[in-house]
């Protein structure tokens, strides 16, 4: 990455041709047939027309996908087999690291050094760790009456419908497609509408790594058409999505109206972040702080979007905050010196600014940002944005914004923080700077979120599981625990 420059990037920008067609059974299919624009939010254009799929794409793709499923060889290859054909799709995502950043940085504005370190790495991790974990999942034989003998197995559950969204397009893909994978099931992926591209790629590569016809498929496509019909499938027999909270609600409603398939949602967040004055290092806390909300353009369902602080360092904290955000470097995503990039498309951004219209009307105080910039290219590009006085009912305190906006409040003690904190329809992720290990121990226990991280953020790896509470959603991608959406257990009692 380092070797790489802004005009090698821009360079490569020009001469990539990314897959447009879905993958289906195994094959690219080719276009021909109704597109859509992937607009790039860096400027304005477009970057590719691609295949819009809709009920009979999906209908075609959960067809491969269930007889790669019923006849095909995946469920039944030795555990090892499966987990050495994940790893060579983890070494071929690594060869086309390059690529895959680009393309992602192109379709949804991220900055190309974060696409290229930390979304890919991601990628490329997820898919070696649960290559690794395939054959070492063991069955159970409890001790039961002397006459008779009983197995507990896990089975691979069938076909997988996975619906990720655009702000992590293959990190999100590939929390839900390896462990699927790995236990034996197949899957039809359908990306965002607005990122649809790496995962068409991604798609290929699975064909190239030697995974049979039929077990890994990419439909693109928008909600309402691919999205609502691989919901409604009933030879769906799962259903896992990332993405905002109303679209959650729409899938539980496709399975109850279909199937009764399982659902596993992932959704949105108004994450906490606690500072104390016994923090170990404040100048650190405040600079997490600021890396937490700006990174990714805020996007990101886990972002420490309300800085709870104690009002004695207030101030202090708040005022490290907005000289960072003053200081971050917004510009081409394309440009490995870039510290913020574009937000995902103009009504988005739209929907951004509408929040912080709100916030100032309800009586917060704009500390720095709020408005537009780098107008000139055409790209949807917002100042990093800092709030506070913020009022614990106002939309700014309350409503998940998904974009740069930080909204600082104020607390006297700590039970009121801890108040403050689960104040909110969400519970995703929440943060806690503290020295003192009772602290620690107490607060994190208190807050309803699926992740407390301590005096840090957006800390882990795979080993640890990542979900949601309340209306953050349920279940859990990463870790062995990923494992248990994608499987039944089955008791298999024999008298002997």
């Amino acid at each position: 990455m380092a070797h790489h420059t802004h005009q090698d990037w821009l360079d490569r920008a020009a001469r990539l041709r990314p897959p447009t067609g879905h993958h289906i059974d195994g094959a690219d299919e080719p276009g021909g047939g109704p597109s859509f624009a992937v607009v790039s939010p860096r400027d304005g254009r477009t970057i590719a027309e691609v295949a819009d799929g809709g009920a009979a794409e999906v209908g075609l793709a959960v067809a491969a996908a269930r007889r790669a499923f019923d006849a095909g060889p995946w469920p039944r290859l030795a555990p090892a087999d499966r987990g050495r054909a994940l790893m060579r799709l983890a070494d071929l995502i690594e060869e086309h690291r390059a690529e895959l950043a680009l393309t992602i940085s192109l379709e949804m504005g991220k900055p190309i050094t974060e696409a290229y370190e930390i979304e890919l790495r991601a990628a490329i991790t997820t898919f070696r760790w649960y290559g690794q974990l395939a054959d070492k999942l063991a069955d159970e034989a409890p001790h039961v009456a002397p006459d008779a003998f009983a197995l507990i197995t896990r089975e691979p559950s069938g076909v997988v419908g996975a619906v990720v969204p655009w702000n992590f397009p293959l990190t999100l893909a590939s929390w839900k497609i390896a462990p699927a994978l790995a236990a034996g099931c197949t899957v039809v992926l359908k990306p965002s509408e607005l990122s649809p591209l790496s995962a068409l790629t991604l798609g290929r590569l699975a064909a190239e790594a030697g995974l049979p016809p039929g077990v890994l498929n990419v439909v693109a496509g928008d909600g309402p058409g691919a999205g609502r019909a691989l919901g409604l499938h009933p030879d769906v027999d799962v259903l896992a999505f990332t993405g905002s909270t109303a679209v959650g609600r729409h899938f539980l409603r496709y399975s109850a109206d279909s199937n009764l398939k399982r659902v596993w949602l992932e959704l949105g967040g108004k994450s906490p972040n606690i500072i104390l004055p016994d923090a170990p290092d404040l100048d650190q806390a405040a600079a997490t702080a600021a890396w937490g909300i700006f990174f990714n353009q805020g996007e990101m369902c886990t972002a420490p979007s309300r800085l709870l602080v104690h009002r004695s360092i207030a101030e202090r904290v708040t005022d490290a905050v907005i000289e960072r955000a003053r200081t971050l470097r917004v510009g081409d995503p394309l440009d490995p010196g870039t510290e913020m990039g574009a937000l995902v498309r103009e009504s988005h951004l739209d929907k951004v600014l509408g929040h912080i219209d709100a916030g100032s009307d309800q009586g917060a105080r704009l500390r720095t940002g709020g408005a537009r910039t780098l107008t000139g290219t055409g790209g949807s590009y917002l100042e990093p944005t800092v709030f506070d006085r913020v009022a614990p009912d106002s939309r700014l305190a309350r409503e998940e914004i998904f974009g740069p906006v930080l909204s600082v409040l104020a607390f006297d003690e700590l039970d009121e923080a801890i108040s403050l904190a689960n104040a909110t329809e969400y519970g995703l992720a929440a943060g806690l700077w503290t020295s003192d290990l009772s602290t620690a121990h107490r607060v994190s226990r208190a807050l309803r979120a699926g992740t407390v991280w301590v005096n840090c953020y957006e800390e882990g790896d795979l080993t640890v599981p990542f979900g949601g509470m309340k209306q953050s959603g349920n279940g859990r991608d990463k870790s062995i625990h990923a494992i248990d959406k994608y499987t039944e257990l089955k008791t298999t009692w024999i008298q002997l």
